[in-house]
């Protein structure tokens, strides 16, 4: 359906006040408050393979004369730092030497550095510095591979530390046309074909009001105070990975501050957070082998939107929380939780504009419930020559997702999704190390529920569902990091299936074979050329899977879709922190579901407020998308980094007939970004971040039969790819403005959306004229090129 935001909040005359009243607050925050503190660097220094302490390891600041040597438990601290940023160093006899670059240290608030050394090859006698790289890719997913550190992601402009905007600056990685929504878009890929894992454990959706069937949503319920690093995969995914067929995101948790309580406060853009950390059961003791960390975020978007009139309140609670237990260097349990509440609730403006009237008739009243929690053990095996990780998780969640004749008043309602979903999971991974290779193999096994109790009053279909199926699946990898002085290879194959679909056992439908390679052009290792090849599957959603006709599961003959991809290319790095690139890609997909009703494939779907998945479908469809990305980027050195990317691409799938392919709903043709940052001193910092997408396709809607429907619409999928949205570009700043006092550090930040005014395309708007001759008839929408200027505050003490 269309976009439910297509409005700016303020006017253009507001909103200068408005900026004006900020940078007013700002100037007059820094000549009040001069105060400066220093700052503490601390963490822990371990064997990468055994876990065991590392007793005497050096660390230090690179460039200064601090640093500090680790005691018995491997732990360090180095006092008295001017806050800044640093470069952070761990060296140890026989180990080669770590670096962490873009170190930012603040009186207050500084999370554990932490090192996990591995053992040098040679040389033993003395200390081994082969300082890292900062783009070094896991030797499972040397391709397409792309990670993020919290420094990255704190400030990144217009991200209101939402972590799905966030990768969104990354190559090939686009949101929605209208920036409103988080759909992660991958190399032309649908939403619904990216998988996340917070911690190893699969987590069903990253986003509040997410499209059931899918994972997009308006907003994030992920908070990133939590993480030590995010880890995106867009192809040679590793074998650990199952339904992935476009993007793997790995959410990386830190623990708790094991010694002292810590909190942080933020106000941002639309939500309120409060995260608290610390020690369990310390005692007298320096330290505490149990540490938690723990936040709620609440939003008060509902309350700018019903002060500005417009015609819905989108109301969202979240919290996340970790617990970890140490029982020894070998053994840690950890227990893992995230879960939000949603509210979508309708507001009648007083003065009501024809485009309000529009949105307040046609938007569907939401609440949403989530909760995933998880039990981890890690178990390292004796004398390093492993680790196996065992977890057990639930994941539940609700929608009720209904449209009303009357939304004023709640009255005539004609659709309703009331849907649960739960998934019990039980996973094994072990990984064994050999001196030049790794060999990990898995298992996990899935209790899928599934109950929906689902009516539509224009399509005449009512049913309830209750469906319980298991699924489960296998991998092996091996991964070599020196097969020659210039090769590393890593290969691996997975099987998938379950218990419900007439193939679902048939694992050799699912056999998906993988292999990647890294090479070294020249001695030095700034020029590499990378290549990979795979075949992947994805099991259909649960409500696809649950959707019944006269009592009957009609899809219960749908197959995995499939999709092989292709990727190489060529990265050359001039010096550790600087790399260019340019990697080739090609997806070919086959079985992808296409809805008998509409003959249209399920992959141009799932990128609205909208349930994905309540049809009867055919797994006859196919689809490729391939183009090429180009980038180059500088970490952060000294005072600045910046990332530059473009991608040109094209997304085409087939309906029924499978010779013709047609543009999907994600074929923008181009993406470029740009993000860039500098730092001025200890106490500013200036960041950017541009975007430009190509025009769009679109479906319009079919006017005779969504006058019988409305104000539910139909579209007409025949013309897609003939109509296109005007090319979207935006541009975002962000100031910070960071103070360091003796117990606590203060951020506040300006950011500025749409720095330019650009108007933002949006699919045609449409209202309902009753009367002897009904017609839909076009709405004007409001100007779309307001600014939206925002003051956020960091507080950790």
């Amino acid at each position: 359906m269309h976009e439910l935001f297509p409005m700016k909040l303020p006017m253009i005359s507001s909103v200068f006040s408005t900026i004006a009243v900020s940078l007013l607050l700002l100037i007059s925050l820094t000549s009040v408050v001069q105060a400066q503190s220093t700052g503490t660097l601390s963490g822990y220094v371990t064997d990468a393979r055994t876990g065991d302490p590392l007793f005497g390891a050096n660390v230090g600041l690179q460039g200064t004369t601090r640093g500090a040597s680790t005691d018995p438990d491997g732990f360090y601290e180095i006092s008295d730092i001017e806050p800044g940023t640093y470069t952070v160093v761990a060296t140890f006899i026989g180990y080669e030497s770590q670096q962490r670059i873009n170190i930012n240290v603040r009186s207050a608030g500084n999370r554990d550095i932490n090192f996990e050394l591995n053992s040098a090859a040679e040389q033993l006698d003395e200390v081994v510095v082969t300082l890292s790289e900062p783009f070094i890719a896991p030797p499972e997913n040397p391709v397409s591979f792309r990670r993020l550190s919290p420094e990255e992601i704190s400030t990144y402009p217009a991200g209101n530390s939402d972590i799905a905007k966030v990768v969104q600056s990354l190559p090939g990685v686009s949101g929605s046309v209208t920036g409103f929504r988080n759909d992660v878009i991958i190399r032309g890929g649908a939403p619904n074909e990216n998988v996340y894992y917070l911690d190893g454990i699969e987590i069903p959706s990253i986003n509040h009001f997410s499209t059931q069937g899918s994972a997009g949503g308006p907003v994030g319920l992920l908070n990133v105070a939590f993480f030590e690093g995010v880890e995106l995969s867009t192809s040679a995914f590793s074998a650990s990975a199952g339904n992935a067929l476009s993007g793997v995101l790995r959410f990386n948790q830190r623990t708790g501050n094991d010694r002292e309580f810590r909190t942080n406060f933020r106000v941002g853009a639309s939500e309120a957070a409060l995260t608290t950390e610390g020690p369990l059961f310390k005692g007298d003791a320096s330290s505490s082998n149990t540490t938690f960390i723990a936040s709620v975020r609440r939003s008060y978007l509902q309350l700018l939107f019903q002060l500005i009139d417009l015609p819905f309140l989108p109301d969202y609670w979240d919290y996340q929380y970790k617990v970890d237990h140490r029982f020894n260097s070998r053994n840690r349990i950890s227990l893992t939780g995230v879960g939000s509440i949603d509210d979508f609730r309708i507001n009648v403006p007083g003065d009501i504009t024809p485009n309000q009237q529009a949105i307040l008739e046609q938007v569907p009243v939401i609440q949403q419930r989530s909760n995933t929690t998880g039990l981890s053990w890690q178990r390292r095996l004796s004398d390093g020559l492993g680790v196996t990780r065992t977890s057990l998780s639930r994941s539940w969640f609700y929608n009720d997702f209904s449209r009303y004749r009357d939304n004023e008043n709640e009255e005539g309602l004609f659709s309703r999704n009331r849907a649960r979903e739960w998934r019990k999971t039980l996973r094994n991974e072990t990984t064994f190390f050999r001196e030049r290779s790794t060999i990990t193999a898995g298992a996990s096994a899935r209790v899928n529920t599934f109950r929906n109790d689902f009516f539509d009053e224009n399509r005449d279909l009512e049913f309830i569902s209750d469906l319980t199926f298991i699924s489960y699946g296998g991998f092996f990898q091996w991964s070599s990091e020196r097969l020659s002085d210039r090769l590393d290879l890593t290969a691996g194959l997975r099987f998938d299936g379950n218990t419900f679909t007439d193939s679902g056992n048939q694992i050799y439908r699912t056999l998906s074979p993988r292999a990647a390679l890294t090479m070294n052009l020249d001695e030095t290792g700034q020029w590499k050329a990378v290549l990979s090849a795979g075949r992947y599957f994805k099991k259909p959603p649960l409500n696809l899977l649950g959707y019944r006709e006269n009592s009957v599961f009609v899809n219960r003959n749908t197959q995995y879709i499939r999709s092989d991809h292709l990727t190489g290319g060529i990265n050359y790095f001039p010096r550790p922190s600087t790399k260019i690139a340019v990697e080739g890609f090609l997806k070919l997909y086959d079985r992808y579901p296409v809805s008998i009703r509409e003959e249209v494939s399920l992959a141009n779907l799932g990128g609205g407020f909208e349930v994905l998945g309540n049809d009867d479908v055919e797994s006859a469809g196919k689809g490729r998308t391939y183009g090429v990305e180009l980038l180059a980027q500088q970490t952060f050195e000294s005072n600045y980094y910046a990332i530059l990317a473009y991608t040109l691409f094209w997304s085409e799938f087939t309906g029924f007939d499978r010779d013709v392919f047609l543009p999907s709903a994600w074929d923008s043709r181009h993406l470029i970004t740009f993000t860039g940052g500098y730092r001025i001193g200890n106490s500013w910092e200036f960041s950017l971040r541009t975007r430009l997408l190509g025009r769009t396709p679109y479906a319009p809607i079919n006017e005779q039969r969504s006058i019988e429907t409305y104000p539910a619409f139909v579209f007409d999928y025949n013309r897609l790819g003939n109509d296109r949205l005007k090319p979207f570009n935006a541009t975002d700043i962000r100031v910070d403005r960071k103070w360091n006092f003796k117990n606590f550090s203060l951020d506040i930040y300006l950011e500025i959306q749409n720095l330019f005014g650009q108007n933002t395309p949006s699919e045609p708007s449409f209202l309902l004229q009753n009367g002897d001759n009904p017609q839909l008839v076009r709405v004007d929408q409001l100007s779309e090129s307001s600014l939206l200027p925002t003051i956020g505050i960091i507080l950790d003490f």
